[in-house]
């Protein structure tokens, strides 16, 4: 594994377009659990499974359930950023990573400083009223019980997408242009079994194709350099 990161180490040094994409395996190091891993959400048991509960149509017929599920499992506020978040912010201060695309919703890349952040599942830090899209703060809906009511009655939502949502066309579109004119594509801690989001890839047209995951995914065969591992372990040596 030296020499793979020694190889990237030295990809990274000479490029000032870096774009990464990232899924749960970079928050799994600040301990928020991702939903595929033995430990994830998606081997836990509860009354629904976790994809029931976390769709769309769940949170408009049984919101009460929803919230019940959303703030025991979903938000980790006083999670903290990893190597791996504090590199990417590193490198984009110094002119180095142009953005970060990610699948996650905690907010942690922002919290370690990365400006460019397209966060293709929204985030739980940011809520809404339905009725008149009067914002929230995270702690709110994390202090509450039951349904969190705006002042005016109607029903707070998280900005997040859930299952039977579409993501947002216009961080589908700005991640589409910064992953084809990438140098470098560094995908990191992600299955790439979530689609849209995993389909992005496909726009890459580099031939510095980097995968860091600890197990195999389904684009291992057609990147240029392949290393299993923890992702924070693996940042904290470039």
């Amino acid at each position: 594994m030296d020499e793979q990161i020694a190889k990237l180490k030295e990809w990274v040094d000479t490029s000032d377009n870096i774009v990464f994409f990232g899924g749960a395996g970079v928050s799994t190091e600040s301990g928020i659990p991702d939903f595929r891993s033995v430990d994830g959400l998606y081997n836990q048991q509860y009354k629904y499974p976790p994809e029931t509960i976390l769709s769309a149509s769940f949170f408009h017929s049984e919101p009460k359930e929803f919230y019940r599920f959303y703030r025991a499992k979903m938000l980790a506020l006083d999670a903290e950023p990893n190597a791996a978040h504090k590199k990417l912010a590193e490198w984009e201060s110094q002119g180095k990573c142009r953005a970060v695309v990610t699948q996650n919703i905690d907010g942690l890349h922002q919290k370690a400083g990365s400006k460019e952040v397209l966060e293709l599942h929204g985030s739980v830090l940011r809520n809404y009223c339905m009725r008149c899209r009067k914002p929230y703060d995270v702690r709110d809906i994390a202090a509450g019980t039951g349904v969190p009511k705006c002042t005016c009655g109607g029903i707070i939502k998280p900005d997040v997408v859930l299952y039977e949502e579409s993501l947002d066309s216009y961080t589908i579109n700005k991640s589409v242009e910064y992953i084809r004119n990438a140098d470098i594509l560094i995908i990191g801690g992600t299955s790439l079994a979530v689609y849209p989001a995993a389909g992005l890839i496909d726009y890459y047209r580099g031939d510095k194709l980097v995968l860091v995951n600890k197990s195999e995914t389904p684009a291992d065969r057609r990147a240029n350099l392949v290393i299993h591992a923890p992702i924070g372990q693996v940042f904290s040596q470039l």
